[in-house]
């Protein structure tokens, strides 16, 4: 069972930028897939963006130039850059790890990105 444990999360201006962190109990490669996901709030979770063991990332259209997912190794930590944040970006962003022919995710807490216009 792996634990997975996000921060970073706060209140910026529109314009402004975070970064947050996953760090996983275990080595980032024991997951063929991790990512990151948002619940707005009264909507339902939605992808932002994911990273495979092999390093490769995919992106939701609407992060698209503004957020960058990166991973480090040695940490066991995956990233979420974001920069340009507007009010729309607002809710709870949650880690997600998924294990090669896994029927269940692992997911973290939460933290909350709050963007003031």
């Amino acid at each position: 069972q792996v634990q997975l444990v996000e921060s970073g999360g706060g209140l910026v201006q529109a314009g402004g930028s975070l970064r947050l962190s996953c760090a996983a109990s275990e080595s980032i490669f024991s997951f063929s897939v991790m990512g990151w996901y948002r619940q707005a709030p009264g909507k339902q979770r939605e992808l932002v963006a994911t990273i495979t063991s092999g390093g490769s990332t995919n992106y939701a259209d609407f992060v698209k130039g503004r957020f960058t997912i990166s991973r480090d190794s040695a940490r066991n930590t995956v990233y979420l850059q974001m920069n340009s944040l507007n009010p729309e970006d607002i809710g709870v962003y949650y880690c997600n790890a998924r294990r090669m022919f896994s029927r269940s995710d692992s997911w973290g807490q939460g933290t909350q990105v709050t963007v003031s216009s």
